[in-house]
């Protein structure tokens, strides 16, 4: 029996952004109108802000395990993984020959952060990963020297899921005395996060991927880490972010730690049984299927698969004409031509590359989407012919 059109459009792109949680939205509405105050004012609307930015800290801070007074906002975690890097490496001596060590499936955000420093007198040594994306720790290990300035391996992947050894490169770091950082855009909300636990001295996460505002995330320094500024100007954010407060999106962004925290163990085992079921219905349909990423040691909502080589684009086109929207590789590479380079790094040809579908399953996803989907892919797949299968 077929399965019916969902009356609204499947969301299965969750990694890419995340809808605004209703309840987010109600907690920034007052900022957004009458309680808009500047922070960093005197008076009564400017304490009234600066108080709700505080609040919103230390929700921030309980969903990382952390303090509140390691919590600087900033635009997004992007910039956030500019501060880190760029405040690392141009904290030490401006007398050149600073390394950068960081992995060849990480976002675009540090990988072009640190090639722009690799091009401005910093060495790079990007460390190679596995046929599951794991980050090669010995690889790490081997390029760290006594003029290391910093260390950027992501927390988990934004394609593939995989999720790193960060403690055991921080281990590492220990041992050479050299600052840590990691991309926890998109694990923040999904798994557990414990900075001090995981050893990171700087941990980037993002509002917009956790149900909370766009153009707002944060950095988390351990206390105690100095960096030199990216952006300056006032005092603000403790001197470390230079800039007034985006005070609406810090809210909503707090508002959505607060419910991720609270939510976060059931809604990981809730997608990680509709992601497996999901794989587990495109496998019985497709035989040529392949899994990309690790089978196990991935984040709860993710799946990335190998379907039609070299055709991924046109199925995702036909996906978002059934009302499915899933992506291609990474939202950030949107329009693309070259394959994904995590993929890539993981072995793959460009073909395989270019043949792969992601899938990120979120909290509006059901068990009838995983149905539909799988009915609506197994069609593409045929219906388009031998070129693709």
């Amino acid at each position: 029996m077929s399965t019916p059109s969902p009356s609204r459009r499947v969301y299965l792109d969750y990694n890419s952004t995340t809808p605004l949680h209703p309840e987010a939205l109600e907690a920034m509405l007052p900022y957004l109108g009458e309680s808009f105050g500047n922070p960093s004012s005197a008076h009564a609307a400017g304490r009234k802000a600066r108080a709700g930015i505080e609040r919103a800290r230390e929700s921030v801070a309980a969903l990382l395990g952390a303090s509140p007074q390691e919590i600087f906002f900033c635009s997004g975690g992007t910039e956030a993984d500019n501060m880190a890097i760029k405040g690392a490496a141009w904290n030490r001596p401006q007398d050149g020959n600073w390394r950068i060590v960081t992995s060849a499936v990480e976002h675009s955000a540090v990988l072009k952060t640190a090639a722009h420093l690799s091009n401005n007198g910093y060495r790079l040594h990007v460390a190679k990963a596995d046929e599951f994306g794991v980050v090669d720790v010995a690889d790490v290990a081997a390029a760290v020297d006594d003029r290391t300035a910093v260390i950027s391996v992501m927390h988990s992947n934004n394609e593939v899921g995989t999720i790193q050894p960060v403690r055991e490169i921080a281990e590492i770091a220990w041992s050479r005395g050299v600052l840590l950082h990691t991309d926890a855009v998109q694990s923040a909300g999904k798994v557990p996060l414990d900075a001090y636990e995981l050893g990171v001295d700087a941990l980037s996460i993002s509002a917009h991927k956790l149900y909370g505002p766009k153009g707002v995330g944060a950095l988390y320094l351990r206390r105690g880490v100095k960096l030199h500024p990216l952006l300056t100007g006032g005092g603000h954010e403790r001197g470390v972010r230079a800039g007034t407060e985006n005070v609406p999106g810090i809210i909503g962004f707090g508002k959505a730690c607060e419910i991720a925290a609270k939510k976060m163990a059931d809604e990981a085992a809730r997608l990680s049984a509709l992601r497996d079921e999901l794989q587990r219905r495109i496998l019985a349909a497709v035989p040529s299927a392949r899994l990309n990423g690790h089978p196990e040691k991935r984040l709860p909502n993710t799946l990335n698969m190998r379907l039609a080589p070299g055709a991924a684009e046109a199925v995702m086109i036909r996906l978002d004409l059934a009302n499915v929207a899933v992506s291609a590789g990474s939202a950030c590479a949107s329009g693309a031509i070259e394959p994904s380079h995590v993929l890539t790094a993981l072995g793959l040809s460009s073909e395989e590359a270019s043949g792969s579908l992601r899938f990120s399953l979120g909290m509006e996803n059901t068990a009838q989407d995983v149905d539909y989907v799988v009915e609506t892919l197994q069609k593409i797949l045929k219906g388009t012919g031998t070129a693709i299968i």
